[in-house]
């Protein structure tokens, strides 16, 4: 399931008060999710970074949307979007494993863990002028523990688990496939006759894009059987695409198999917010625009007055002098 980072005061919590529980469902931490936490001392901090990264990505990514990623104080941070099958629930379910991921594999190389270290394994020469050194962010450990902890809660063989499983396997995929090389120079004054290079994770901000395109391109499938009883289970429960002319999706595709809500209203049985009250673009033809996020209902313009610093100096030494600008904005509302 999804792992969200909560409120409420029954939930696992380390010295730092750091809280996790598990979506859907809201169970407790399972006691193969515990025995890894106790096994990796210094690793619930890094979860809890991560997922918070996700959150604030994902409402950077859907900041101009109907659906702008929205959460809640309480236990079910993503609300009811999580317990169904759309195009929004799998980049949730993406992301959140991707920041798992992510948020590990840099602890390790910082030293966080105790448990794991950089990656060292990439030794030796590269190439005619450079060769590999320094630190490696240790993707492989990033991986290996988001998979064993995030998926280790999804039970079942039906159409949800596989699309679960499938979103977070995109996820921590799109973290390793965005991986980069850097290198530093050596030589004479700078002269560069031989780099030392590693693998550098990428921001976290570029894994999100990549997976907002992905969410873009997302992929409507149906759950397959194909029959065989010789085959093992993972082939005899797989998914397809809905529409047969379309290639199977890729591991790096995120997948989906129901419509997602027009998020334009507010309704408690779907956990949708509605639209009323965002601010939006007049000016825009696109999503962030009062036509499209309004939903043809209209908006409202209100003017207020803000008080910034501005014309700021610094003096020596050492201080910085502001004055304060009063600047009217004017405000557009959904109605």
């Amino acid at each position: 399931g999804i792992i969200n980072v909560a409120s409420s005061t029954n939930l696992l919590t380390d010295s730092g008060s750091v809280q996790l529980v598990l979506e859907p469902g809201l169970q407790l931490l399972s006691r193969k999710q515990r025995r890894l936490i106790r096994q990796n001392p210094g690793i619930l901090h890094s979860v809890s970074a991560g997922l918070q990264s996700a959150v604030r990505e994902c409402q950077w990514q859907f900041r101009n949307r109907r659906w702008n990623c929205p959460t809640s104080q309480g236990p079910n941070v993503f609300g009811k979007i999580v317990n169904r099958g759309c195009r929004e629930t799998a980049f949730i379910f993406a992301i959140t494993s991707a920041g798992v991921t992510h948020s590990v594999a840099r602890s390790c190389s910082e030293g966080s863990i105790e448990s794991c270290t950089c990656d060292y394994r990439r030794r030796g020469p590269g190439g005619p002028d450079w060769h590999w050194g320094g630190c490696s962010d240790n993707i492989d450990f990033g991986r290996l523990f988001g998979r064993e902890f995030v998926d280790s809660s999804e039970k079942g063989r039906d159409l949800r688990f596989l699309m679960n499983l499938h979103n977070n396997e995109a996820g921590r995929m799109t973290v390793f496939s965005e991986m980069r090389q850097e290198c530093k120079c050596h030589g004479m004054s700078g002269s560069c006759t031989v780099r030392t290079c590693w693998m550098r994770l990428p921001t976290f901000r570029a894994v999100g894009d990549v997976l907002k395109d992905r969410f873009d391109g997302a992929s409507r499938v149906i759950y397959g059987n194909k029959g065989s009883n010789r085959a093992s289970k993972v082939e005899l429960h797989h998914l397809e695409p809905e529409n047969p002319a379309h290639k199977p999706p890729s591991p790096h595709d995120l997948v989906y198999f129901e419509k997602s809500p027009n998020f334009c209203t507010s309704s408690g049985k779907m956990g949708t917010a509605g639209t009323a009250g965002r601010a939006c673009n007049s000016s825009s033809p696109g999503l962030d625009g009062c036509e499209l996020l309004c939903c043809g209902r209209g908006f409202r313009t209100r003017t207020q007055r803000v008080t910034e610093r501005c014309n700021c100096t610094f003096h020596w030494c050492c201080h910085v002098s502001c004055l304060n600008c009063t600047n009217t904005q004017v405000l557009h509302e959904c109605l």
